[in-house]
């Protein structure tokens, strides 16, 4: 969860105090649909992590299980497989910021329904114009959709499979930035073959952060 050091810069502190804000809102949101599947089964919310002032952004749909069990996004299964997709474009998952569209884990791994993306996107929205990322990178077509939609792209229309590891360039409240849809790493745990096509997408991802 947010809140773990404080950088020397005022810009740093600056960010990281707007940050706990949205984390301390988030723990606090008693109308949410989720909150009392959250307190039921002491789940924590999963508001996000990493570096807060990162080039690329992941974005994801929702929480599964083990999040919530935590607090720390992509901390299960494929979690793992989207470290591994990161440390094969030279980062570390502390080199870049991780978060979901909706922060609580919805009930059964079901997807999130608009009314929940409703409630918690606003919140992803600060989150992006804190942290300034220079690349956002949507898993899923959940979190493709709802960021397309956010930014006012044509692009929304499509479908992931048409575009996935497309560079889509946007303007936003901070200045332009790129989105890249791919699909959602736990893909890889049910199609061998999808592992191959989420690495060559990351390779759309490291030509975006070094250009």
């Amino acid at each position: 969860m947010e809140g773990t050091n404080c950088q020397i810069t005022t810009m740093d502190c600056v960010r990281t105090q707007k940050l706990r804000k949205i984390r301390d809102e988030i723990v606090n949101l008693t109308n949410s649909p989720l909150y009392e599947y959250r307190r039921k089964n002491n789940y924590f919310p999963v508001i996000g992590e990493g570096n807060h002032r990162a080039k690329l952004m992941f974005i994801g749909e929702a929480p599964g299980e083990s999040e919530a069990k935590t607090g720390r996004p992509f901390c299960g299964a494929a979690g793992k497989i989207l470290d591994e997709l990161i440390e094969s474009i030279g980062l570390k998952r502390a080199d870049v910021y991780i978060t979901n569209v909706v922060k609580d884990r919805p009930p059964n791994n079901r997807d999130p329904n608009p009314s929940e993306i409703a409630l918690y996107g606003p919140f992803l929205q600060r989150q992006i114009e804190i942290i300034k990322p220079k690349v956002i990178a949507t898993l899923g077509r959940f979190s493709t959709k709802y960021i397309l939609e956010k930014f006012g792209l044509p692009e929304v229309s499509q479908s992931i499979s048409v575009l996935h590891g497309k560079a889509i360039n946007a303007k936003v409240g901070f200045g332009p930035c790129v989105i890249v849809p791919l699909y959602h790493p736990a893909v890889v745990l049910y199609s061998s073959t999808s592992r191959k096509i989420l690495e060559e997408d990351f390779e759309i991802l490291k030509k975006m952060i070094r250009g």
